[in-house]
Formats: structure tokens, sequence, C-alpha cells
């Protein structure tokens, strides 16, 4: 893993000693034929790979090898925040790096949990996505980011226009970046167009893919990070995915330094308030500090990752008078005075596989003085070891408080699973919190099932019965469909053991069978079983039915030979008499 240092990378500085050791010791760790040029980028032989070595060209990698926050980690252990009240700062300030962002923090770990379940031998850690998110944007410049996740105003990367980055020509018709000439890397995970347009994600559950949204930008992230069957938990696979991502050297150590820093520990602290860095890998290429990061752009420039502009005649700031960032957090929304989530009456959760549970989950955003909060973004989340869904089949579903602060989550759909599962309600974009509801899938049942006939079942020595055996099963007088049942021939009437003689099912390969199960009623509640054959044992014989309920039927099947007594002769009728 990465050395930390002390020092910050500063554009023009001449490496320093222990960065070079920590560059040298990283490089060795890539594929043989990997070399570095005196930007840090790789270039790789033929027999190299994007998968295993990272990529060569720009529009390859998620931001096209464009710039990128220099600022290293404190050497001091993360501690906690000056407080909720602070404001964004510039550089390195120790206490107040190791915190993340509310909802960015939420974001990463949210994708790093979808990962752990879609693609667990990936093995991904939440904090290499803010690693990423922090070298990319410093954590979408200190958080500034609305309730849903979306940065306030649009994060692009420098025109990528072959001017010290790579050239790659507008893929998108600047529908992201707003420049349909060369692309610009985007948002808080700074993908370029072409990328996000096979690599972007829904991470919010809204329906869209916005490279702007932290939430749908960080599960882009970690999926990419995730390709060719990676496994983050190994050294060189990490440092693969890295250079996939930005494919230079310089990236890798820096990213990894955040990587450690933040394993040590970190903390949410309130959207807006994060510390902004201030020193990036492309400040010698046009690009000079907005004094006024996060404010909208003027015609003609744009904004890069972190507060910088790109425009013909940049003006670098005066050296005597150097200036100091302090942009105003943006005003509360109705999400920030959201204090806790309250029961809306939602009851008890239960229903039988394959039944809509009548019952919804219906939560309450309110205050500290419990007032209700209107237009709050709630996600519901169904947990655990189920095939239940909401309706539409979806597992996650995000709903907006109406006027009395109340959010209804969709109906439960129970599958074929049963056993209890749990449905999470939590704010989007604020640390409260949440609320947890059981729910409970239990099997259909019957408490009666009787025979649809009552014609006698009898049949000869190895024959075969005329009749099939079937049954109705209600449950409180109503239809019992899909109801679970077994059909055992059993030795008597006390004992239940399967019998080895007597009547008999087949198999699709004609084997014998005397025990039937995963039987279940039709939509009528009928269950017609298989034919039935007899062997050489003749006698009264036992079948009895059981369904998932309790409810039990014994039907009873005679074997006996055919009756062989000789019919009687008819009387000869007398002959004629003849008279001579």
């Amino acid at each position: 893993m990465a050395a930390r240092f002390g020092r910050r990378l500063r554009k023009g500085a001449a490496t320093t000693a222990v960065a070079a050791a920590a560059v040298a010791a990283l490089a060795a760790s890539q594929a043989p034929g990997v070399t570095t040029d005196d930007q840090g980028r790789q270039a790789t032989g033929a027999q190299s790979t994007p998968e295993t070595t990272g990529n060569v060209s720009g529009d390859d990698t998620a931001t096209g090898n464009g710039g990128y926050y220099t600022d290293l980690p404190p050497l001091n252990s993360p501690t906690e925040s000056p407080g909720p009240s602070a404001t964004p700062t510039t550089g390195p300030s120790g206490a107040g790096q190791s915190g993340i962002p509310a909802t960015v923090l939420d974001a990463y770990k949210k994708a790093a949990a979808e990962l752990q379940s879609s693609k667990p031998g990936c093995n991904l850690p939440w904090q290499l996505l803010a690693a990423i998110g922090q070298v990319e944007s410093g954590q979408a410049e200190g958080g500034r980011v609305d309730a849903d996740g979306t940065t306030y105003t649009k994060i692009l990367g420098p025109v990528l226009n072959g001017n010290g980055f790579a050239d790659i020509k507008d893929t998108d018709n600047g529908a992201y970046d707003g420049d349909s000439t060369h692309d610009r890397a985007v948002g808080p995970m700074q993908f370029i167009p072409s990328t996000w347009a096979w690599a972007g994600r829904d991470g919010n559950g809204d329906g869209v893919k916005d490279p702007n949204n932290i939430y749908d930008a960080a599960l882009a992230t970690a999926h990419y990070l995730c390709r060719a069957d990676r496994d983050l938990s190994v050294q060189a696979d990490m440092n693969a995915a890295i250079l996939s991502y930005n494919n230079s050297q310089d990236y890798l150590n820096t990213v990894l330094s955040w990587y450690e820093y933040y394993r040590k520990g970190t903390h949410s602290i309130p959207d807006g308030t994060g510390t902004l860095p201030s020193h990036r890998s492309d400040q010698s290429s046009g690009a000079s500090p907005d004094p006024k990061p996060g404010k909208s752009n003027k015609p003609g420039t744009s904004k890069p990752a972190g507060g910088t502009t790109t425009s013909p005649t940049p003006t670098p700031p005066s050296p005597s008078k150097p200036t100091t960032p302090k942009p105003t957090p943006p005003a509360p929304t109705p999400t920030d005075t959201v204090d806790h989530l309250a029961d809306s009456g939602t009851g008890q959760l239960s229903a039988k596989t394959g039944d809509t549970f009548d019952r919804k989950v219906v939560v309450k955003a309110v205050t500290k003085a419990g007032k209700a909060v209107p237009k709050v973004r709630v996600r519901f989340t169904v947990i655990g070891d189920t095939d239940a869904t909401f309706t539409g089949g979806e597992t996650v579903a995000t709903v907006v408080t109406d006027s009395s602060g109340k959010a209804t989550a969709p109906a439960l759909v129970a599958g074929q699973k049963t056993g209890g599962f749990t449905v999470r309600a939590l704010v989007v974009g604020r640390m409260v919190t949440g609320l947890d509801y059981s729910a409970t899938v239990v099997e259909r049942q019957a408490d009666t099932i009787v025979r649809t006939s009552d014609t006698v079942l009898t049949c000869t020595p190895g024959g075969e019965f005329a009749d099939q055996v079937e049954v109705k099963a209600t449950y409180k007088g109503a239809v019992a469909d899909g109801v679970a049942a077994t059909a055992t021939l059993v030795k008597s009437a006390d004992d239940p053991a399967e019998n080895d003689k007597g009547p008999y099912f087949k198999d699709a390969s004609g084997k014998t069978l005397r025990t039937l199960t995963g039987l279940k009623t039709d939509a009528d509640g009928l269950l017609k079983l298989p034919k039935l054959y007899a062997d050489d044992t003749t006698g009264t014989f036992l079948l009895r039915i059981t369904t998932a309920g309790g409810a039990t039927l014994t039907v009873e099947l005679k074997v006996a030979a055919a009756d062989s007594s000789p019919s009687p002769s008819p009387s000869p009728s007398p002959s004629p008499s003849t008279s001579s």
C-alpha cells in the first residue's frame, strides 16, 4: 500500500525522494512491459490489456485521464471535524479532512453494499469509492449536493482537446458537458460521456442515470472497478482497477493514500461543509482557482472539477493577495429539517406465498418538534433472504412524502419462499435513524380436504386402477389454491410409515413410488393424483393425503382377484317327442 506523504504534490515542484520511492514500489507491482512518462501516466506494450494494467488512451478510461486533486491526507490519524456549523475551507486541515459529507458518504456505502450483493467476489470497500471521490472532486466539492444527491452545479473537468490531455472528440453532442467539440469529464466521479454511456447506473431509484448525481455516479464507479472478475482484496487487482479509472501512476499513489487514510476511520459531516482540496495535476494547463466555487459559470467559461475555470485568457490570482474560497452553504431544504421517521399505521405485515400483502408500509417524516415534513424522498428497501418484492418486481422504491409528511411504500408481493424479511425506510440525503419493519410470508394452507367422487377404488393384482384419486382443498370454507400436499401409501391407519407392498405410483421412468411430494392444489383447490397400480398382493390398502395446514384425508384402495366361479348353465330344453 502506498506510503503516506507529509508534503503536498504541487505542479512544477521537484518530485521528492519519498514520492519517487513510492512510485517505484507501486510500479514494480504492475504487469510487465509497463512504463511511465514524465506525467506519471503509463504506456504499455502490445501484450498488455486494459483489464490488467489500465488503459493507455484517454477515451478508454472512466475519466479520460483528465486532471485530479493531488492533495494528500495528513499524517495524523483521522479526527472529528470542528462541528456542524463549519463552512467549507480549502487546503489540508487535518481535523476536517476525514469527514465526508453525509449524502456523499451514504452514496458510497450504498454502492458498496449493492456490489457486495451482486458481485460479492469483487470485495469492493466503500473506502475506495471515497478515495476516488476525494481525488476526483473533493467529495462533490465538499458535499454541495441536494437531498437527492445531485450537485447544485455541474462539476466539469478540463476540455480534453489534446492540450496536455487526451484528445477526445465530442461523443454526447454536449448533452452532459455542454461542449459539442470535445468531451469533458462530468460529475463528482468525473466520468467522460463516452464511458458514462455504457457504465452509467441509476443509484437513487429515480429512473435516470445522471453523472451529476452522487448515488448514480458512485454505483457506476463501483461497477466500473469490479469489471473483469477483479477481486479488490488482492492488491494487484485493486491497482489495476484504479489505473483503469485514470491511467497515471501518481494518480494511483494518491488514491491509495486516501484509501488507507479512510480505512483508519472517518465520520459523517453535514452536506456543504467538507474541506475543499487546493492542488491539482492540471494547474499548468490554463486552469486557475475559481474564487467562488459552486456558483454558476459565466458565458464562455467552464468549471472544472474543484472549482477551476478554463478560458482563452486565464488570469491567475495575485500571489500577494491569495484568496480563500468560502462558499455559502445552500439554504436548508425540507430534508435538512427532518429529525426522524415515525410509523404511520403500518400494522402487521403477513401474507401467504404468492399473495399481495393487504397492508403497506407507511412512514411519516417529522421535525424534532414532531411537525410533518412534505416533499422529502424516502427510500424503502426489501432486505433479507426472501423473494418478496414490491409491486413490479423491484426491491427498492423511492417515494416523496405528501403534504402530511407521509410516504407510502408500494404494495409488497410475497414470493414462494416462506419466512421473515425486513422492509427498511430511510430518508434520502440525510443521516437520520430509519425504521425497520418485520414482514412474514407463510405457506398457503387448507383445513379441509375431501374427494370429489365416491367411486369405490378397486383393482386386480398386477393391474391398474380404473379411476384416479381427485380431492378438493378448502380453507375456512374458501377454495385453498396453491396449497402444498403429500400423498403416501401407509401401512395402516395407526402406522403412517410408507407401505412396502400393495398399490403404488410410477415416476417418469416407470420406477415404483409410494410417496408423492411437491404436490399443489390448482386455482380451484383441486388436486388430481397420478394413476395407481397394484402388485400381486391382495387386500385393502390406505392412501393418506396431507396438506399444509394439517388437513388429512385417508382413501381406501382394494385389490382383489377377479371372481372365477363358473356361471350356472341354463336347463336344457325338452326334446320334442315323436310319435310313431
